[in-house]
């Protein structure tokens, strides 16, 4: 049990996950329309440095909320995702309004022209999800 658990660890962490040889997840990949956000009230919620899932928001955090249909694509909270274009991993902490489908707002933190800049883009983004065998296991 605690070898499965560590290698399910050692697959998210890395991303390389193959699924000819891999049993426990498998590497998945989407385009997706991808746009920014800040943790700011007008932007988000009364309470803007809380995400959906309950986690806290802090500048300089590598966070993404993603649209409720990716959630049943794989993207469930904490997945770690490769963003085309970017060189760090980032991790799924909230999730958008029920409105937005095929989307990913990445995070950043109270940098407005930031965001603006970035504006809407579509991308590829990378991401394991464990087999559905391995989580019955």
């Amino acid at each position: 049990m605690k070898t499965k658990l560590y290698c399910i660890i050692i697959c998210f962490s890395l991303l390389n996950c193959k699924p000819d040889t891999d049993s426990t997840c498998h590497k998945n990949t989407l385009k997706v329309i991808a746009t920014a956000y800040n943790s700011l009230a007008y932007q988000t919620s009364s309470n803007p440095n809380i995400t959906a899932f309950g986690d806290s928001l802090k500048p300089g955090l590598r966070y993404i909320a993603v649209s409720r249909d990716l959630i049943d694509s794989g993207l469930v909270h904490n997945t770690e995702v490769k963003i085309e274009g970017f060189d760090s991993l980032y991790m799924v902490k909230d999730k958008m309004n029920r409105r937005y489908k095929n989307r990913i707002d990445i995070y950043m933190g109270n940098d407005v022209k930031k965001a603006k800049k970035w504006g809407k883009k579509k991308l590829t983004i990378e991401y394991c999800i464990l087999a559905k065998d391995s989580i019955s296991n």
